[in-house]
């Protein structure tokens, strides 16, 4: 099975630093992250999107949002009460590939034509963001299903950066029914459609929804979206385009 991907990383540092919190909201932040970290569970994506905010450029862009690594990876049977589609892995098995590396990610109706770069576990425990200077290039867990194999794909892109749009930009414009497609290592290309395209606030990321197993072969887009909350340094939702394997 594959390994479950970690949570977050925080925010890189702010070339000038912001005023230190008043001590109640330190202890406030204290208590989320616990929270957080006892929950296992990763609640935001942050992949920097700088929309001409210097406050925000010094920063490198964040991972995508996961299960960390001590999360129990048993979630196929994790049941969906949503609206938004989710196939269980008690359902039966739809097509799917053997494992290949992917290679590129071709999105027609946004015009992206992107390489990958594989996402791995730093030193700090979480998974490392792509490259933040690197406006064409998406990531996806290494260490996760391969796009096409069965199960659930992650692939996380920024939005945009300091001084330009970047490679998921136009990804909200995604409908039910979009294709794209993954180049794989092996030379085959594997077809996704689009099921749904959704935002979620950040303190409200359904994990359990997003990076349940599958049976089958899906994969889930993720980049930020929202608005830009400056004193945050970062956008306000996550948007996850939802897609399986045809």
């Amino acid at each position: 099975m594959a390994d479950s991907p970690p949570a977050p990383p925080v925010p890189g540092p702010d070339p000038a630093p912001a005023p230190a919190p008043e001590p109640s909201k330190r202890r406030l932040r204290s208590v989320v992250t616990v929270l957080w970290v006892a929950a296992a569970l990763a609640l935001t994506v942050s992949l920097v999107g700088g929309r001409g905010e210097s406050s925000d450029a010094a920063g490198p862009p964040h991972a995508p949002p996961a299960v960390t690594a001590s999360a129990v990876p048993d979630l196929p049977d994790t049941p969906t009460t949503s609206a938004a589609p989710h196939r269980s892995a008690a359902s039966e098995a739809g097509p799917h590939l053997p494992p290949s590396r992917p290679v590129r990610l071709l999105i027609p109706k946004i015009s992206v034509d992107a390489p990958f770069t594989d996402l791995a576990i730093g030193p700090s425990g979480q998974l490392e963001p792509p490259p933040p200077n690197d406006t064409n290039l998406v990531g996806w867990y290494a260490k996760g299903h391969t796009p096409g194999e069965a199960g659930t794909a992650i692939i996380a892109g920024h939005v945009d950066t300091r001084t330009s749009p970047a490679v998921f930009a136009g990804l909200s414009e995604l409908r039910k029914g979009d294709r794209f497609q993954v180049v794989r290592a092996d030379g085959g290309k594997a077809t996704f459609v689009v099921d749904a395209t959704e935002s979620f606030d950040k303190d409200a990321f359904p994990s359990d929804r997003v990076y349940g197993d599958t049976a089958d072969a899906q994969v889930r887009l993720i980049t930020c979206s929202g608005a830009y909350d400056r004193e945050a340094r970062d956008y306000t939702e996550n948007l996850v385009v939802f897609a399986h394997l045809v």
